[in-house]
């Protein structure tokens, strides 16, 4: 199955909590419907991308990257690769990559869909997120990479005000997912 395809059906499939992930959910599909790059960060108007909150191993805390463009703590996350082939393999490939932390589980998901301007295409474009949770094993250690200024560990109800209110839910559905004990191998 193409990551296109994967995408589709996994937002089809998907059952947004709120009214306006459902208005998003519908958007993200007409826009891979529009777009058959729309996987792929040459999609000019905007294109789909992975954000994986990685939790520790006790949900108790959330790893965040300072994110050297945006200036604030964000979720592990970023760009589709022509190699991934799921939504769930991409989140999984961002979170590793720019964590450094091995074993990481990715949990069910989606959890959350957001959207926002970036600059991959100046003057902007869109990143159409759409986002999991994973949890790190006991005594992990993150390393910073060089899509990071710093990597923290937050408590999942203490995250900073640099940041944002997508990473606030993203990291609080995590933990509530964690939390029923719902865990698939990534």
């Amino acid at each position: 199955m193409s990551l296109h395809r994967d995408a589709v059906a996994v937002l089809s499939a998907w059952t947004a909590p709120t009214p306006e992930e459902e208005a998003l959910r519908q958007e993200f599909l007409d826009h891979l419907r529009a777009h058959d790059d729309a996987m792929l960060r040459a999609c000019v108007p905007g294109h789909l991308t992975a954000t994986t909150a990685v939790l520790s191993h006790d949900g108790t805390q959330v790893l965040l990257t300072l994110h050297p463009k945006a200036g604030m703590w964000l979720p592990m996350g970023g760009h589709c690769e022509v190699s991934d082939t799921s939504l769930a393999a991409a989140a999984l490939r961002e979170a590793w990559e720019e964590s450094g932390i091995s074993g990481l589980e990715l949990l069910p998901g989606p959890l959350a869909v957001d959207k926002h301007v970036v600059w991959c295409h100046p003057p902007t474009s869109w990143h159409l997120d759409v986002e999991y949770a994973a949890v790190a094993p006991p005594g992990a250690e993150a390393v910073i990479s060089e899509e990071s200024l710093d990597l923290r560990w937050f408590p999942v109800d203490e995250i900073p005000d640099l940041s944002d209110e997508a990473t606030r839910r993203l990291a609080k559905r995590g933990q509530a997912a964690l939390g029923s004990g719902s865990r698939a191998v990534g």
